[in-house]
């Protein structure tokens, strides 16, 4: 921590109504990586949640009165302010999320980049003119802000899930509360201090950071005040949030949990999908929700493709995220080493074979090693889970249609890939999987410009590109009658 060089970044309590809040209550956060102490903070409770709320309420006239250019410009201040502590930004990540340094470094821009994305499209928040029934009529349509948002977001993307949400809110004219997870909120008060640096004025953007997950989101959720609710996190707590916004009928989006499908058709080019395979394999360990969780491989070039990607695999530096040339950092606790360990050996159990791997790493007690599984099927747990972790499990297909059905065999339906130069067979298999998401020839495909969102168990609604404000606003009908 001593190596951030702008201190005013770490914070230590809530910023509430444009204020650093303090408790005597205190929780913990450490580095994942060595399990040591980073910071103390003051734990946020329902109150103050409540206080956050009534600030954004507070606040939503004057905000969402605001020009668009106006709130344009403080949001491309916010921006500038996030690039120019982009290296800070990135160590405080790292030490309190545990990704290489360089993937934080990404993050920050990744994230930043929804903050000038918003900041652009708060100017055209469109609406339209309809043609009347009659000559004395006018049909108008405006596009207004919902209200106050609450959102609640997760560890792994402890900076972009903020961004994301909060700069499209902002830009439409909402208000906006959050809270992030308890292992990481270093990140989100960093984002609080240079939002108040940028200017945006109290009570607009608010974070709630506390241990009372459940105290905290009953208020997030079921207060009256709070128009629309963000989350992005797993489908089981994404049900139980929703029951609780259903009383209030509140404007909802959740991104939640994903069982991506990689397919590798036999007509790939195999060093391609090992490459497009390693980056969305293994980013941040393996913890992401648009994480490749199901290797689909043509069963005649089963063999090759699992040659190519064990050397790729064994190349992989597993370090501390602050090491240089770190690849592989730690996994957020114990709990989730635990279920990487579970759902390998259970597969392991099943008969899949183990070729790469398959252990805790010396590095750490947090750090697992990539490991490689072959003849994994359809019916293990390690096919129908998340694994978030950098275990990556392959099964092989025979023809085109087998894949698609094994790829949409799940509840889930947020990202897939698929690796072919067939032309006609890059337009069949991308319409026929049922996904929100779909990266052809590509390993990476989240960027502010896409709409990012998943169909099934994963959710609804979309983050980012022109889509994005879509969520954050009412439609409004105006009838002028007796012209």
């Amino acid at each position: 921590m001593q190596q951030i060089t702008c201190s005013a970044l770490i914070k230590h309590g809530s910023y509430i109504n444009g204020s650093w809040q303090q408790h005597d209550n205190r929780f913990d956060v450490v580095n994942p990586s060595n399990q040591q102490l980073l910071a103390k903070i003051a734990s946020a409770d329902a109150a103050d949640a409540e206080q956050a709320v009534l600030a954004a309420d507070q606040a939503f006239a004057g905000w969402s009165a605001k020009p668009a250019a106006e709130r344009s410009a403080l949001l491309q201040a916010w921006y500038q302010l996030i690039m120019q502590h982009q290296d800070d930004l990135a160590r405080l990540l790292t030490l309190e999320q545990g990704k290489p340094l360089s993937e934080a470094k990404g993050e920050i821009g990744y994230g930043a980049a929804y903050i000038q994305w918003f900041a652009e499209e708060a100017k055209r928040l469109y609406g339209d003119t309809i043609p009347a029934p009659s000559n004395d009529k006018r049909i108008i349509v405006q596009r207004q802000p919902v209200g106050v948002v609450a959102a609640i977001t997760p560890w792994n993307f402890p900076n972009a899930m903020i961004a994301r949400k909060a700069a499209a809110a902002l830009a439409a004219g909402c208000t906006f509360v959050v809270k992030p997870a308890q292992q990481t909120p270093l990140s989100a008060l960093a984002l609080a201090e240079l939002a108040h640096q940028a200017g945006i004025p109290p009570g607009v953007f608010n974070v709630v950071a506390g241990t009372d997950a459940k105290g905290i989101g009953e208020v997030l959720t079921r207060h009256a005040a709070v128009a629309k609710f963000s989350f992005t996190g797993s489908t089981a707590v994404g049900k139980q949030l929703l029951k609780q916004c259903a009383d209030g009928v509140k404007r909802v989006s959740m991104e939640l949990g994903g069982n991506a499908p990689f397919i590798v058709f036999d007509d790939a080019d195999l060093d391609a999908a090992v490459q497009g395979l390693m980056a969305a394999k293994f980013r941040n360990a393996g913890q992401t929700c648009v994480c490749a969780n199901r290797i689909l491989v043509q069963r005649s070039v089963y063999q090759a493709f699992a040659d190519k990607l064990a050397i790729a695999m064994t190349q992989l530096n597993v370090a501390d995220g602050l090491t240089d040339g770190s690849q592989i950092g730690p996994l957020i606790d114990d709990k989730a080493v635990a279920k990487v360990t579970q759902l390998q050996q259970s597969a392991l159990d099943g008969g899949a074979k183990l070729l790469l791997g398959g252990s805790r790493h010396s590095t750490g007690r947090q750090f697992f090693q990539p490991t490689l599984i072959s003849d994994v099927n359809a019916d293990m747990a390690i096919s129908k889970e998340e694994i978030f972790g950098p275990v990556a499990a392959l099964m092989a297909f025979d023809t085109e249609q087998q894949a698609i059905a094994l790829a949409n065999n799940t509840e889930y339906g947020l990202a897939a890939y698929f690796y072919s130069r067939d032309i006609g067979r890059v337009f069949r298999v991308a319409q026929a999987l049922q996904f929100g998401m779909v990266g052809i020839n590509e390993g990476i495909i989240s960027n502010a410009a896409a709409p990012f969102g998943g169909v099934k168990q994963s959710g609804y609604g979309r983050e980012g590109s022109k889509y994005g404000l879509d969520d954050y606003t009412d439609i409004k009908y105006l009838c002028l009658g007796g012209l």
